[in-house]
């Protein structure tokens, strides 16, 4: 499977918008020896709409396949459990999120933190990524191969805000010592309490005051 497709799945409101249920008979494919993209798409993007739906401990693969128009042949043959499709999947897409974060040098501290605030607000606005979020992170307890998949996102992710960090080191905004893992929670943290958590809206004054308060801790802890 691609992973811009993935993507799409995770983030688009386009592709979440797209219904299997409408495809012509011909698209409807059972299981079949080879592993075709349609049928893999299919059961991705249904996987994640029915977790949105009903929640992980509800969510059934056949129902899954079912809604999906596919076999459930081809979909075991793909996945062996629940636990193995959405580790699989989650994995994939977590290794493929952070990646999109800005890396680009804007300058400052401030300015660089506004921009990956701006990608992370565009993600966590998707109501299926909004919906799923909490259920996946209250299954990571239950489901230690789910920890285990989002382990690569962290990695990226924490690689990004050490590009930030190291950045505003070298223009003299920070001291070397700052941990890039709490300043990835101060960044993250507050935006997704309100999007996720609260379900509140976010517009860009609101994530530009984010960023300056983000800047200005960091610079505090810095000091400190």
């Amino acid at each position: 499977m691609e992973r811009n497709r993935i993507d799409e799945i995770a983030a688009s409101e386009v592709e979440r918008n797209r219904s299997v249920s409408s495809a012509s008979p011909g698209d409807r494919l059972s299981g079949a020896a080879v592993k075709r993209p349609r049928v893999t798409d299919a059961l991705t993007r249904t996987f994640f709409e029915e977790w949105a739906r009903v929640g992980y401990g509800a969510l059934s693969l056949e129902t899954v396949a079912r809604k999906a128009g596919v076999g459930k042949a081809a979909l075991y043959r793909r996945w062996r459990s629940k636990a193995d499709m959405a580790s699989d999947l989650v994995k994939q897409i977590a290794a493929v999120a952070p990646a999109q974060l800005a890396g680009n040098d804007r300058g400052s501290l401030e300015a660089d933190l506004h921009a990956m605030l701006l990608v992370g607000a565009r993600m966590m606005r998707d109501p299926l990524v909004r919906r799923i979020m909490p259920d996946l992170y209250a299954a990571l307890h239950r489901e230690p191969a789910l920890a285990a998949a989002l382990r690569p996102g962290e990695a990226v992710r924490g690689e990004k805000v050490r590009m930030v960090i190291d950045r505003a080191v070298a223009r003299g905004e920070l001291a070397a010592e700052i941990d890039p893992r709490q300043a990835a929670n101060l960044l993250i943290g507050p935006l997704y309490w309100q999007l996720v958590v609260l379900g509140h809206r976010t517009d860009r004054a609101q994530i530009r005051s984010l960023a300056r308060a983000t800047a200005a801790a960091l610079k505090s802890v810095s000091v400190a």
